[in-house]
């Protein structure tokens, strides 16, 4: 069995990028650590104080985002990072090659209910001689280098691609190492099973709710199929059942805030969940346009999301 280090060093990743991503997986594992502890150790319930969209922070929020900071700010590969819970970019190594955002505890709100949540990041190859600003940031997704994220459940799951497919790891707890356990990961084109946050469908426009009530109709209805909803309320869980076993993710854009165009953030979650999804054969889009093709306006930028089987992505966009 393949460990993470003997993967990385087995194929054409350079040693900075397995350098970053050594010790971005290592952290995730010190993460892991922390959540399996919950309640004992006094880490569950609100921080006190709200991140930079507003929203109220957990107590992991902030203890995972501290400590991916801190283990990547020493690394000399870093020469910035960018998280969701911070307001700007924070400038690392001058001389570092890559540039890496992460959403350090992606759906939050399952925490003090035990249920999945994860760490997803996005790595970007760019060099400089003066500090990086949030300007190098704002690159369109297909210039990722690498994206991932690792996902903490029943067992911790690492889930990655340099851009040559997708492969998932599995935390061995005994020796503290990801294990490859799945290789080149790929989404069948077609599927009966979707996840979206149907408490919301009053405010969607008027093709995605149509879109949903022909999924809902079933086999009575246009589609001819029954299909299954599944929500988990963290996009890494719900991504993840989508590379295991198909399916399609909408995060729609809604009318309950005009001002947000979407709910999910292009930097922290589209961009590395839409390479993930490209890489194993499917289609990540807004409702009008590829999702790694955007060019960001800024480190916290929302958009909709429509990722999945191809085929589906494909349907769902045809509603107009």
């Amino acid at each position: 069995m393949q460990s993470l280090s003997q993967f990385l060093a087995s194929g054409s990743t350079s040693a900075s990028l397995q350098e970053l991503l050594s010790v971005t997986t290592q952290t995730c594992i010190e993460i892991s650590s922390a959540l399996k502890k919950g309640s004992l150790a006094g880490i569950l319930g609100m921080a006190g104080n709200e991140n930079v969209q507003g929203e109220e922070q957990k107590k992991l929020d902030v203890i995972s985002n501290n400590m991916l900071k801190s283990a990547l700010f020493a690394s000399p590969t870093v020469r910035a990072i960018a998280s969701e819970e911070e307001d700007d970019i924070v400038p690392a190594n001058t001389d570092g090659e890559y540039l890496i955002a992460f959403d350090p505890l992606d759906g939050s709100s399952n925490i003090d209910i035990n249920s999945m949540v994860g760490t997803i990041f996005s790595v970007y190859r760019q060099t400089g001689t003066e500090p990086a600003t949030e300007a190098d940031f704002l690159q369109p997704g297909k210039n990722q280098v690498a994206a991932g994220y690792v996902l903490y459940g029943p067992s911790t799951m690492l889930v990655f691609s340099t851009g040559d497919g997708v492969n998932m790891f599995t935390l061995d707890v005994d020796k503290g190492e990801f294990i490859l356990t799945q290789a080149n990961v790929q989404v069948a084109p077609e599927t009966q099973e979707f996840a979206i946050n149907m408490s919301n469908q009053r405010f969607w426009s008027d093709a995605m709710q149509s879109y949903v009530t022909d999924l809902v109709a079933g086999k009575e209805g246009p589609r001819e199929k029954n299909f299954n909803m599944r929500w988990v309320a963290a996009m890494v869980g719900d991504v993840h059942r989508i590379l295991c076993r198909g399916g399609i993710f909408i995060y729609p854009w809604d009318k309950k805030d005009p001002s947000k165009p979407g709910k999910l953030r292009l930097m922290y979650e589209a961009n590395p969940m839409g390479m993930l999804l490209e890489q194993a054969g499917g289609k990540a889009f807004t409702h009008s346009e590829r999702i790694l093709d955007i060019q960001p306006e800024g480190i916290h930028q929302r958009v909709a999301v429509v990722l999945g089987a191809a085929n589906e992505v494909d349907t769902c966009l045809s509603y107009k």
